[in-house]
């Protein structure tokens, strides 16, 4: 948390620039839902820079056919450059310190909760939404810090990686989120998924919550919702469990589910 002295305005914890073709796009849809209201507290602050505001034709021209032959087009490295500078300096105006440029492509790291804590920590970032085929490697080389993915699968662009990163970042910082223990107890926080969540009515289209959750007992719910925890990962995501030391509780916790799941 930064901290604050009285009188003062409040320091925004984070920093993003995002370079892209649609700032319109990123701008709209951050104004909703979390990152809408932790934005209008001044909770973390947002830039947009278009590279074709960098382009000296009168067509604006960002792309190019690739060397080599091929399909698509290529975005170019010069604009783009000129685009990340004066991400940059924007948010090094605004005060940040060393600024990471992150490159949302389909090639990078996956992302994951580790990683957004990391990231949210840094304080200030510049995104680069890329479009098309992508990005001259040239400029890729010199001038990306990291390059991360949402995961095995192509998107038409940058924008809706970098917004999903955006909502991952914003909802960790102090402030943000009505219930900071919505956030603590979230899938991922402690390398498994999440339990099962339930609210009224107690019964519904045939189920009903199940009467731990009725009972009123605090430690019988606690070892419930780890064990339905432990369970549902091991039954969707089992590489989340490999090579994790579980407790003397969460392994009889484990065998449990286990047990009562498995056919007779």
């Amino acid at each position: 948390m930064n901290p604050q002295s009285p009188g003062l305005p409040r320091l925004p914890q984070l920093r993003v620039a995002v370079v892209t073709l649609f700032p319109e796009l990123i701008d709209a849809a951050v104004r909703y839902g979390i990152t809408g209201r932790a934005l209008e507290a001044a909770i973390w602050k947002l830039w947009c820079v278009n590279p074709r505001d960098f382009v000296a034709d009168n067509y604006r021209t960002i792309d190019d056919r690739p060397y080599g032959g091929g399909p698509g087009m290529v975005m170019l490295a010069e604009p783009l450059e000129r685009a990340l500078d004066a991400a940059l300096e924007r948010v090094k105006a605004d005060g940040a310190g060393r600024t990471r440029v992150v490159y949302l492509s389909p090639q990078g790291e996956r992302l994951t909760h580790p990683k957004v804590l990391e990231l949210k920590d840094e304080g200030s970032l510049v995104l680069l939404a890329g479009r098309y085929e992508g990005i001259d490697e040239r400029l890729l080389s010199r001038r990306v810090d990291l390059e991360l993915s949402l995961g095995d699968y192509v998107v038409s662009g940058g924008e809706f990686p970098a917004l999903v990163l955006i909502d991952a970042l914003v909802r960790q910082l102090d402030g943000a989120t009505n219930d900071p223990g919505s956030v603590r107890e979230e899938s991922f926080v402690d390398g498994l998924l999440d339990c099962p969540h339930y609210t009224r009515p107690e019964a519904y289209d045939g189920g009903t919550v199940p009467p731990v959750l009725l009972s009123g007992n605090h430690e019988l719910i606690r070892r419930w919702r780890l064990k339905q925890s432990l369970g549902r990962t091991w039954l969707r995501r089992p590489d989340l469990l490999e090579g994790r030391s579980l407790s003397d509780e969460e392994a009889r916790l484990l065998q449990e589910f286990k047990a009562e799941t498995s056919p007779d």
